[in-house]
């Protein structure tokens, strides 16, 4: 059996840059074991499949490790391989996902997703998060991840993580975040729990990020940098109980896995 395989460079136009997603399209499901089997093998941190239905998509995403809730990079590029390369005439694209439905469509350069809003909660940061970070935030948030707030971007870029410490929290992962000089925000992510020490570029985490900074900020479209080695720019917006999230994407490779 032959599947059909891309490469996508997620959040940027420049090759080598942004976030690296695997897209395979099916003609139906595998078996949970060999989609996490070819995840394992690509080794990146989310590899979507997706199957088409009629007028939509259903997506599925897998980190190394496991399968994921939602997962923003790789549905950048599973739409993007959809307008590039499979249906070349649409101009969106609706996904059925185990967060609900999630939406793509093509605006100038850019392809803009709408994802769940997922606002934080304040808390008290665990010593252990603490100690992970190697420093004390100026504010602490948890939904699925906690979201950790410093108070510029020079601590965000300096953060060298305790990757044992980080999994051992419950949660899936953790953002740091601060203002930015260059954007309304800066942010790094890191998951090793489920197999990412740190994700170049995370749309899931603005779903979190974005209801944050709008309500601090007090402007609803926001410009985001993720401070990752690779880098990657995202262009927001708050809708209330959804975010919009836009960037940018480009072609690594395309071929064939062998079964």
């Amino acid at each position: 059996m032959k599947i059909r395989l891309f490469q996508i460079d997620a959040f940027t136009d420049t090759l080598f840059k942004g976030n690296p997603a695997a897209v395979c399209p099916l003609e139906s499901w595998l078996d949970d074991l060999t989609l996490q089997a070819i995840a394992a093998e690509n080794n990146l941190s989310e590899t979507a499949f997706f199957v088409k239905r009629m007028e939509h998509y259903e997506l599925r995403w897998f980190t190394p490790k496991t399968e994921v809730d939602l997962c923003g990079h790789a549905t950048l590029a599973s739409a993007y391989a959809i307008f590039s390369f499979l249906d070349t005439a649409v101009k969106a694209v609706r996904f059925q996902t185990k967060s609900g439905w999630l939406s793509v469509e093509r605006q100038d350069e850019l392809l803009a997703m709408e994802f769940p809003a997922r606002p934080g909660t304040r808390c008290e940061a665990p010593e252990i998060l603490i100690e992970a970070l190697g420093a004390h935030p100026k504010d602490c948030l948890l939904s699925r991840d906690y979201l950790v707030v410093f108070e510029s971007e020079e601590i965000v870029r300096s953060v060298a993580p305790r990757m044992d410490k980080l999994a051992m929290l419950d949660c899936l992962g953790v953002i740091i975040s601060a203002p930015g000089a260059r954007s309304d925000f800066v942010s790094r992510f890191f998951a090793p729990k489920v197999g990412v020490p740190e994700d170049p570029v995370t749309g899931s985490a603005h779903c979190t990020l974005i209801p944050y900074w709008s309500g601090r900020l007090g402007k609803k479209k926001l410009h985001a940098l993720q401070l990752s080695e690779r880098g990657g720019e995202l262009f927001c917006e708050h809708l209330g109980d959804r975010v919009r999230i836009a960037g940018r994407a480009v072609t690594f490779f395309e071929g064939f896995i062998n079964l």
